[in-house]
C-alpha cells in the first residue's frame, strides 16, 4: 500500500508573523565601507517592465547573448538631510547623544520632528562637538523624501535614518558638509551594483491555514469542512504549538531581499515610462533605478536600498531595450 505522507509545507523562519508596525522600514544594521558616503537610499516602487540585455557576466551561460530580463522601477526623487544624530556607547548599547538639525528645515518637517524650543545654530553646536568627538561612537543622518515631487498623491515625507561609511572624523566632516541640503541616487549606487532591498510586502489580511501555510485540503468526507489542519496536537502539552500551522495575518511584513542588480539610473523617467504610464501610479517625473527581478511591496510602497551585507562581484549588462507597451490591459 502507498504511503500517505507529506512534508511539513510553509517556512517557520519568521515567527510572530505580525503586522510591520510602520510602512517606512527600520534598518537594523549598516554594513561597514571605507568610503564616507551615505550606505542607503529611498525611493517609491512605479511598477514592472521588461528589458532586452546583453549579458555581458562571463561565466553565464548566456555569455554574449541578448537576453529577457523582468525589471522594477522605482522613482527616487532626492532626500534631504534633516538632522545629525551623534551617538555614544551605553550600557544596553548605542544612546542617542545629541542632534544637530538644519536651519533650513520647512514647516512640515519641524511639525514632525522635535528641534527644540530654541533655535539653536548648527554651525556653533557642531564646534562644541568637534572637541568632544572622542566621546562620540558612531554618526548618522536623518533624512526625509519628497514624495511632493512624484506622482504620488502621497504628501507626507517620509522620516528615517541613514548610515555613513568611513572612519569617525569622516564621518563627521561628511555630515557637516551635507547637512541641510539634497543627496542624489546617483551620489549613493551606481549601475550594475548590487544593493539590498528592504520594503513592507503587500498585505493580504487574516488568511486561513490552507492559503497562509499551504496546508493539504482534506479529503472530501473529511467532518467539520475540509479548509483546515488535520490535527490540533497532542492532549498533553494541552496547548497549541508554534510549530502548528495557525490561521492569522498574512502579508505586510518588513522583508529583506538581498543582491539585487541594479541595471539602470537615469535623470529623465521618460525614457521608462509605458504608454499610459504605470498601472495605478502613473507618470516618473525625475530620477529613477532600475533594478532587476521584483522588490517587495505595492506600487507607490517606500522602498529603502542599502549597501549589500553579502557582497558579490558586479555583474554586467548593457541594455538594448526597454519595453514601453501599455501595462494598462
Amino acid at each position: 500500500m502507498a504511503k500517505h505522507s507529506k512534508p511539513r509545507a510553509g517556512s517557520l523562519a519568521y515567527a510572530p508573523r505580525k503586522r510591520a508596525k510602520k510602512e517606512t522600514p527600520r534598518i537594523h544594521s549598516w554594513v561597514y565601507s571605507e568610503e564616507p558616503n551615505i550606505l542607503g537610499f529611498a525611493g517609491y516602487k512605479a511598477g514592472m517592465t521588461n528589458v532586452i540585455a546583453i549579458d555581458h557576466r562571463k561565466n553565464s551561460p548566456t555569455y554574449n547573448l541578448e537576453i529577457f530580463i523582468p525589471v522594477t522601477i522605482l522613482e527616487t526623487p532626492p532626500i534631504s538631510v534633516a538632522a545629525i544624530r551623534f551617538y555614544k556607547k551605553g550600557y544596553n548599547g548605542l544612546e542617542t547623544y545629541t542632534d544637530v538639525f538644519a536651519d533650513n528645515l520647512s514647516d512640515d518637517i519641524k511639525r514632525r520632528i522635535n528641534t527644540g524650543k530654541k533655535k539653536s545654530n548648527p554651525d556653533k553646536k557642531l564646534a562644541e562637538i568637534e572637541k568632544k568627538l572622542d566621546e562620540i561612537s558612531d554618526i548618522r543622518l536623518i533624512v526625509y523624501t519628497h514624495p511632493k515631487l512624484t506622482s504620488l498623491p502621497k504628501k507626507v515625507s517620509d522620516i528615517m535614518e541613514m548610515g555613513i561609511g568611513g572612519n569617525l572624523n569622516e564621518k563627521f566632516k561628511y555630515a557637516k558638509e551635507k547637512l541641510g541640503k539634497n543627496i542624489s541616487i546617483s551620489e549613493v549606487f551606481r549601475e550594475n551594483q548590487f544593493v539590498d532591498v528592504t520594503a513592507v510586502t503587500k498585505g493580504k489580511g487574516f488568511q486561513g491555514v490552507i492559503k497562509r501555510f499551504g496546508v493539504k485540503i482534506q479529503p472530501r468526507k473529511a467532518g467539520k469542512g475540509r479548509r483546515h489542519i488535520g490535527t490540533g496536537g497532542a492532549w498533553y502539552p494541552a496547548r497549541k504549538l508554534w510549530r502548528e500551522p495557525l490561521p492569522g495575518q498574512m502579508g505586510y511584513h518588513t522583508r529583506t531581499e538581498y543582491n539585487k542588480v541594479i541595471m539602470q539610473i537615469g535623470e529623465d523617467g521618460s525614457t521608462v515610462i509605458p504608454e499610459g504610464g504605470f498601472l495605478r501610479y502613473g507618470n516618473i517625473k525625475g530620477e529613477y533605478v532600475m533594478i532587476k527581478g521584483s522588490v517587495p511591496g505595492p506600487c507607490k510602497r517606500l522602498i529603502r536600498l542599502t549597501q549589500p551585507r553579502r557582497p558579490r562581484e558586479a555583474e554586467n549588462f548593457e541594455i538594448i531595450h526597454v519595453n514601453l507597451s501599455s501595462k494598462q490591459k
